[in-house]
């Protein structure tokens, strides 16, 4: 599970103009200042978030509403576009998320915190599909989209369960102890994230199943208490998800 830094949250586009692919990134960049947004964003804010002129995001964001990919709400407002669901759809029919998240769903509605299904990607962590509980959720719970691996609880259980080469070459300093305790563990500005690994059909990890939570919380004993409940959600997956080890895109619609 990853430790969400809201420093972290929005690309920012610095630097001197890239001819062509500069206005790629700005658009980009837009795009992901909307990531973990449930309302609509004025063109003010999304301009602060990004580090742009109003006027430049607002050209930009009128493209992306032509492209689907934002829509407008109201006079000056803008949300997500249902290009986005579309492609994110996409997405999903490669992890198979339809057969993987009624399980996280009973997960997170039996330890009441929030279970998220992660994989990794060009050294990143990605969270793949969240499970909200239908009680006792908070924003804490919430992992990062894309998070560096060592900050991330799930990013730490896929390489320390996983092949030895690639743990040979890890830089992560607690591999040994997850491994022993059959889970990984991040704890950063006061939330706490534990990880178990998701094995595939041929003994390789594919993913892993996180929960975080504030410290005050997720202390000790309840991590001593959900932690078989993860290993044997992690075991259903095994049988039920064909999940492959490298997913090309994996920006979903990560939150239900």
């Amino acid at each position: 599970m990853t430790i969400p830094h809201s420093s972290e949250r929005t690309p920012r586009v610095d630097g001197p103009p890239r001819t062509g692919s500069q206005s790629v990134e700005r658009a980009i960049s837009v795009l992901y200042a909307f990531e973990g947004e449930s309302r609509s964003l004025s063109i003010s804010e999304v301009a602060g978030r990004v580090g742009l002129p109003v006027s430049t995001t607002h050209r930009i964001a009128q493209a992306l509403v032509r492209g689907r990919l934002l829509a407008r709400d109201g006079h000056n407002s803008y949300l997500i576009g249902d290009g986005i669901a579309a492609l994110a759809h996409a997405a999903a029919r490669r992890v198979d998320i339809d057969a993987m998240a009624p399980h996280l769903h009973i997960l997170s509605s039996e330890i009441r915190i929030t279970a998220s299904l992660g994989v990794v990607e060009d050294h990143e962590a990605v969270t793949v599909y969240s499970a909200r509980p239908p009680s006792m959720f908070c924003d804490h719970q919430l992992p990062g989209r894309r998070t560096a691996i060592e900050d991330s609880a799930m990013g730490q259980a896929i390489i320390a369960f996983g092949q030895r080469r690639e743990r040979q070459f890890s830089t992560l300093p607690d591999i040994s102890e997850s491994r022993r305790r059959g889970y990984s563990l991040a704890t950063a500005d006061g939330v706490t994230a534990v990880a178990v690994p998701v094995f595939g059909a041929d003994g390789q990890v594919r993913a892993s199943i996180g929960v975080q939570a504030r410290s005050v919380r997720l202390n000790q004993n309840l991590i001593s208490a959900i932690h078989p409940l993860m290993r044997h959600t992690a075991e259903f997956l095994r049988d039920v998800a064909d999940i492959e080890s490298s997913v090309e895109s994996a920006v979903l619609p990560a939150t239900i």
